[in-house]
């Protein structure tokens, strides 16, 4: 019996969130869970297909980057997982996708702008977009350094990390997060979506302004305020 088998599970249905949402083909993209009680994240095993996985696939590492558990290799992008696991206190899950729209807008290495209130009723600042790291970063561990550029990127910015849940890195793509594997994915759906009707607002509009700070903020308020009222009171 599985020390980690609810922690497995949470990452396994995460995953497969992801071709469920359109969010990734073959076996592009992976989510992890992480436990902060027993300081371990179950993660995809790399190259797998979604259809393959089980949630005795998942491989589960601790903080230090060791397998605890799992007979796989686990992803790839591991590492930059458990960097902001190490430097984003309070998450929970990770989610990395290569969505077609939001890699768009990070292959032209550009932060989306608040164009609309579907973009504010989750997030009151433009998505920000991490730089390319150098040559001397790249040659080191290029996953773990992918993540210590997404939290350079947020402590430069002054952005935190517990209200702004997803980044772009040029030439890369999308990375999100939250308090929970399914969190992170979710984050990863409104993210994909945003990206697209943002394209199409350049596209149609190249001069577009951003939306005026004033109603930003009234749908932001609107869901998550004091007073907010959408959705039903328990």
């Amino acid at each position: 019996m599985s020390n980690y088998k609810t922690l497995k599970e949470e990452a396994f249905l995460a995953n497969l969130e992801i071709k469920r949402h359109n969010l990734a083909i073959y076996t592009w993209g992976n989510v992890s869970a992480f436990d902060p009680y027993k300081s371990v994240l179950a993660i995809k095993p790399s190259g797998v297909l979604y259809d393959d996985l089980t949630p005795d696939s998942m491989v589960v590492l601790d903080l230090e980057g060791k397998i605890v558990e799992g007979r796989l290799r686990p992803s790839s992008d591991t590492e930059t997982h458990r960097v902001l696991y190490l430097e984003f206190p309070g998450i929970r899950g990770v989610a990395h996708t290569h969505s077609t729209y939001a890699v768009a807008w990070a292959q032209a290495g550009k932060p989306i702008p608040v164009f609309g209130t579907t973009h504010a009723d989750h997030v009151t600042r433009e998505i920000p977009c991490a730089g390319f790291m150098s040559p001397e970063e790249t040659k080191n561990n290029y996953e773990y350094e992918t993540g210590k550029l997404i939290v350079k990127t947020f402590k430069e910015n002054k952005i935190d990390p517990a209200n702004i849940k997803m980044v772009l890195v040029s030439g890369h793509g999308p990375f999100t997060w939250g308090g929970s594997a399914g969190d992170s994915i979710y984050n990863s759906v409104v993210l994909e979506e945003i990206s697209k009707m943002a394209l199409l607002t350049v596209t149609i509009n190249p001069g577009a302004f951003p939306l005026p700070e004033h109603i930003m903020m009234k749908h932001w308020e609107r869901k998550h305020g004091k007073d907010a009222y959408y959705g039903q009171t328990p």
